[in-house]
């Protein structure tokens, strides 16, 4: 299978960045709607699995990114 482009990186981090920050809206949309404080929230959006699995897949993606892009520059 050939590596991603830099293109593609980038096409893949900007949805999942969009997918994730929706997430994190929805999460203070329904705490707000339920009056909870905003510490609360912060801790629910930072315990969230799927929130926590989306920042991992979206570090490795950036680095993957850099090192394409060091590569390129190089």
């Amino acid at each position: 299978m050939p590596s991603p482009t830099e293109e593609e990186l980038e096409e893949s981090i900007k949805e999942l960045t969009d997918y994730k920050n929706r997430l994190e809206k929805e999460v203070v949309i329904i705490s707000n709607k339920l009056k909870m404080p905003q510490q609360k929230i912060n801790s629910i959006i930072k315990s969230h699995s799927e929130i926590n699995q989306l920042n991992i897949i979206l570090s490795k993606l950036n680095k993957q990114k850099e090192k394409i892009s060091s590569n390129l520059s190089s």
